[in-house]
């Protein structure tokens, strides 16, 4: 466990389309870390416009970025092009061994599988995509949280905050994750018990399910060449 005095470098993939909260969420809870770096990485300095339309200012290059001691992929409608972003995945092929955590948030989970991060890992995603994991040899997890060694993956984008919690708890301690909580006021209470599929009533489940088919169906195509191509680097 790092002492108060260590310091920590969190760098976030940034990309056009990624879901704000997926990255804002997180980043607001390990900056609250003692002694920590954000990092807000992407492939040059320019504006990224987040899927609501907000610019966002990347403040380091992947080229610029040589050791992170966490690196975290967000997800968003974004991450379908990211799938076939070579540039983006040899970055996360070179940082990811010399971090002390590999994690994603939502749907980052399934770059950090197009990355080949995440074969043989217990992963998460939000729960409309879930079972893409299992294309990139991952073991999807209907969990908010999960942890299976040094890779933990947040599901869909609210939980991107409790992932990030449970970030701090593993590389600080307990006390530290619940002083943070008690300083962001995190104690939600939802207006209604429909935030996930086991809750939500049917006819609710069936008009979200039927809104984001085409999408989902666009996702499913960039996740089945993703992990094509890397099986057949892996065969090569």
């Amino acid at each position: 466990m790092p002492s108060s005095s260590d310091s920590l470098t969190v760098g976030f993939i940034m990309y056009p389309g990624l879901t704000q909260l997926d990255l804002f969420g997180p980043a607001d809870v390990l900056n609250r870390m003692p002694g920590t770096e954000i990092k807000f990485l992407w492939k040059n300095l320019d504006p990224v416009i987040v899927d609501r339309g907000m610019r966002i200012l990347p403040n380091t290059t992947f080229g610029q970025c040589q050791k992170l001691d966490i690196i975290c992929v967000p997800g968003g409608p974004g991450q379908i092009a990211l799938m076939d972003d070579d540039e983006t995945l040899n970055f996360l092929r070179r940082i990811a061994p010399g971090c002390k955590l590999v994690t994603s948030v939502c749907t980052g989970s399934l770059v950090l599988g197009a990355a080949g991060l995440l074969k043989g890992y217990r992963a998460t995603s939000h729960w409309s995509s879930i079972d893409q994991l299992s294309l990139f040899g991952a073991i999807p997890v209907e969990e908010r949280v999960v942890i299976d060694r040094n890779r933990i993956t947040g599901a869909g984008v609210t939980s991107g905050i409790d992932f990030a919690l449970r970030v701090v708890e593993n590389l600080m301690d307990k006390t530290t994750a619940q002083q943070i909580q008690l300083q962001m006021e995190y104690d939600p209470e939802p207006p209604y018990r429909c935030g996930t599929p086991k809750t939500a009533p049917p006819e609710i489940l069936d008009s979200v399910r039927a809104r984001l088919h085409m999408f989902l169906s666009s996702r499913r195509s960039a996740s089945e060449r993703a992990a094509e191509r890397l099986n057949s680097k892996k065969s090569g």
